[in-house]
């Protein structure tokens, strides 16, 4: 495996792209995220790594710019394989440039000089190799917004099958109806940000509300394991409104969905904010509860949120999985059911 200096990997790294309508003229319209790029020849996406080549849509592949061994708790998944480990593998470039982004020097590698530079050659087999070898149960597409690179994740995907292993999405969810039926056959579990509930905060963001929020409902459709992250930040996004409206937009689809509330730190550009107060993710938590949400979680605070980490049975209450950051401490469910009342709980747990 050699590294390549960003500047090469664009044009050395790249095949066509399957995601994409034609038009007239070799211009093209790109379908892998909401933006929905329309390119004459020459022209790159907003996300800079998807771009027509006289007339082609030319789409990433065969290159990791970070791969990492984590717990499936970290992505987060908290009912899908609990205790198990993920291989997490991503590329370059976001269709977002959200200000406090944790992992910008991967997403904004091509708009910020003083992200990453470099990147690994590696093929769909090598990555399901290293997942093989290492104990992973799934291989995730994650680090950069995986959607704006669907066609290499799907190939790597559809090695992981043959492999036995699971597969993966972490994702902004601004998607389109195409990519989310192009990615269903091949996507196992499938965690969403809903950033905010504000249409003006988005486009702050660089996308749009409407496009995220059917991007949930398609996923859900679709039978892909649904968990949704918001990332409360001080002043942003923490009002009781919007969190009320963030539950009952997830209930709406279904009860059963977790929904994961986590406490923002000082990042990138947005270093002069304060963390995320424990009262306020306990707040975000009962607004989901009132809405009938039978999951919430609050996390990147481990051990400090009243047991918000711990899976509790909808029915009687019971301790179903009793975790500590991203560790599994205990796990008392039983084929997927509670051990008490014996209720079918929620997830893939085998």
């Amino acid at each position: 495996m050699s590294t390549t200096p960003l500047k090469h990997l664009i044009d050395d790294h790249t095949q066509p792209g399957e995601l994409v309508r034609t038009l007239e003229g070799e211009s093209l319209i790109c379908t892998a995220c909401g933006h929905l790029c329309k390119l004459k020849p020459g022209q790159r996406g907003v996300c800079k790594v998807r771009y027509n080549s006289e007339g082609t849509l030319r789409v990433p592949l065969n290159y990791v710019a970070g791969i990492h061994n984590d717990p499936i708790e970290k992505k987060p998944f908290f009912h899908a394989l609990p205790g198990s480990l993920a291989m997490s593998f991503g590329m370059l470039g976001c269709d977002f440039h959200c200000a406090y982004c944790q992992n910008w020097f991967t997403s904004q590698a091509l708009r910020d000089g003083r992200a990453t530079v470099e990147s690994t050659h590696m093929t769909a087999s090598e990555v399901c190799d290293v997942a093989k070898r290492n104990g992973s149960k799934t291989v995730v597409s994650t680090y950069n917004e995986p959607l704006i690179t669907s066609e290499w994740a799907v190939e790597v995907f559809k090695e992981a099958r043959q492999r036995g292993l699971r597969t993966a999405f972490v994702s902004n969810g601004h998607g389109t109806p195409e990519v989310i039926e192009y990615l269903s056959p091949w996507v196992d579990f499938y965690k969403i940000d809903l950033k905010t509930f504000s249409e003006k905060n988005y486009r702050r963001l660089g996308g749009n509300l409407s496009a995220v929020l059917d991007t949930i409902r398609r996923v859900y459709l679709a039978g892909m394991w649904t968990e949704i992250v918001t990332l409360v930040v001080p002043g942003y996004n923490d009002s009781d409104l919007e969190f009320a409206e963030i539950a009952q937009f997830i209930a709406s689809i279904s009860t059963d969905i977790p929904w994961h509330v986590t406490a923002f730190h000082p990042d990138y550009k947005m270093q002069g904010r304060g963390r995320t107060p424990v009262p306020t993710l306990l707040k975000a938590r009962e607004k989901g509860k009132q809405a009938g949400l039978k999951f919430v979680y609050s996390g990147n605070i481990p051990g400090q949120a009243e047991n918000a980490e711990n899976t509790y049975c909808p029915e009687c209450n019971e301790v179903l999985i009793e975790r500590v950051g991203f560790r599994v401490l205990k796990n008392y469910l039983q084929a997927g059911a509670c051990p008490k009342c014996r209720g079918p709980i929620a997830g893939c747990w085998k």
